[in-house]
């Protein structure tokens, strides 16, 4: 069965909108450890439009469990990363304008820039993962340039409004994580996911992570963090084993 990673990022988007210091996801991370999730996903943006600088160190020296670090191949950041080391990294691709990610990283146009990094991130002893979308061409270049694991883009799933469309939007990620894993690489899944529609992806066989935020964020702000956290890891656990 899959497991839980929090992302965090949303708690520091309601500290930027005052520019003050609380609420802090440091301590954020530690009541979602505190509830059993297996790690901490932050994104550290060029833009720190939620997550700074002193967010990813602190979280370095203070998570216990996982900590995954979303970051694009800007030079910048990788930099931030190398120095950080923490214990994987996922690449994004990231535009300025856009609310939250959209898309998959191209892994096929942005072969060689990938290809670095992801060297780069291996020589610092860090499991890299590559966010894409469910399609052969890019699963394909994800290991073909070194990636560790993929993480399935599971947004076109989250949107769909028919029965007929869901059922498609699952075979798909089906067939991409079976590549996944053909390709040996490790395969995890985020984007848009809910307490509401979360059954379907936790029953998939073979997922080894789900990198959950703003519902869980959401939440929280009516029962706490550590209990919204908890309650999102036993229906993943509930529909995993049902599954």
């Amino acid at each position: 069965m899959a497991v839980l990673n929090v992302n965090i990022d949303h708690i520091a988007t309601v500290r930027q909108a005052r520019r003050a210091d609380e609420p802090d996801p440091v301590w954020a991370a530690v009541e979602c450890e505190l509830a059993g999730a297996n790690g901490i996903t932050a994104h550290l943006r060029q833009d720190r439009r939620h997550i700074n600088d002193r967010d990813v160190q602190v979280l370095k020296e203070t998570v216990a469990c996982k900590l995954n670090l979303e970051i694009s191949m800007e030079e910048e950041i990788v930099r931030i990363a190398e120095g950080i080391e923490p214990q994987q990294v996922t690449l994004v691709p990231e535009r300025r304008t856009e609310l939250t990610t959209e898309g998959g990283l191209d892994c096929v146009r942005t072969a060689e820039q990938l290809k670095e990094v992801v060297r780069r991130m291996h020589k610092r002893g860090i499991f890299v993962s590559a966010f894409i979308t469910p399609e052969k061409e890019q699963i394909t270049a994800a290991a073909r340039y070194g990636c560790d694991a993929i993480e399935l883009h599971t947004g076109q799933y989250a949107n769909a409004e028919t029965e007929k469309d869901i059922r498609l939007q699952l075979k798909r990620l089906d067939a991409a994580r079976d590549l996944g894993l053909k390709k040996g690489m490790i395969v995890h899944a985020g984007h848009g996911l809910t307490y509401r529609n979360i059954g379907p992806i936790a029953a998939m066989d073979d997922l080894s992570e789900l990198n959950i935020g703003h519902s869980i964020i959401a939440r929280s702000m009516f029962v706490g963090i550590r209990k919204a956290t908890a309650e999102m890891i036993r229906l993943m656990d509930k529909y995993g084993k049902n599954g």
